[in-house]
């Protein structure tokens, strides 16, 4: 009884080794800590928001309605929940990547109005806020990357025969992936006029 069942201990353990599931575990562990990474960076630059907006708020308060953009974005982005069962819902994760696209255009538009400010510009503490945030921003966009490179190698190991079997047996589903909502816009090259004036400081 005992030679039988360590024979059919060794037959399962050999089945489960050559099937993907342990491919399966390592992959889905590398998403985690990849979107881990991604979710860190995104915190770094929600923390350094308060900090910029006030700075630029005591150079050009008259922007109150591009500050005010960018608090509530922020504010947005903090209320939804990103914890790391958000890789698993693809509904949840579109309104969370939805959310940080809408603060990412408000910092964008931040910036914008700083350029009419050349004392704003030339002040230090600014400049070094800017300059840790453009840190922060090439930071997401590595973790993205590796995440993204993540997702992707789980995913082919989810669809590909014969781990698709053991995917499925364990309940295994492709992971979202990033994606750019206006895909079409983006596409076409910025355009770019260096006639126009910029306007006057208000």
């Amino acid at each position: 009884m005992r030679i039988l069942l360590a024979i059919m201990l060794a037959a399962v353990t050999g089945l489960l080794s050559g099937c993907g599931y342990n491919r399966l575990q390592t992959t889905d562990e590398q998403i985690k800590a990849a979107w881990a990474e991604v979710l860190n960076q995104y915190q770094r630059r929600t923390d350094l928001i308060p900090n910029l907006v006030n700075t630029v708020k005591g150079f050009a308060a008259q922007e109150q309605q591009v500050l005010l953009g960018v608090t509530n974005a922020r504010a947005k982005v903090g209320s939804i929940q990103a914890t790391p069962e958000l890789i698993n819902n693809p509904q949840a994760f579109n309104q969370f990547q939805q959310a940080q696209g809408e603060l990412s255009s408000a910092l964008a538009r931040l910036m914008v109005v700083v350029e009419r400010y050349p004392e704003l510009k030339s002040n230090e503490n600014f400049r070094d806020l800017q300059a840790q945030l453009e840190g922060t921003e090439n930071r997401i966009a590595v973790a993205r990357n590796r995440y993204i490179k993540a997702v992707q190698e789980y995913n082919v190991i989810v669809r590909s025969f014969p781990t698709n079997l053991t995917a499925m047996l364990f309940g295994h589903k492709e992971k979202p992936q990033f994606t750019v909502e206006n895909e079409r816009a983006i596409s076409k090259p910025p355009a770019v006029d260096f006639g126009a004036p910029a306007p006057a400081p208000k």
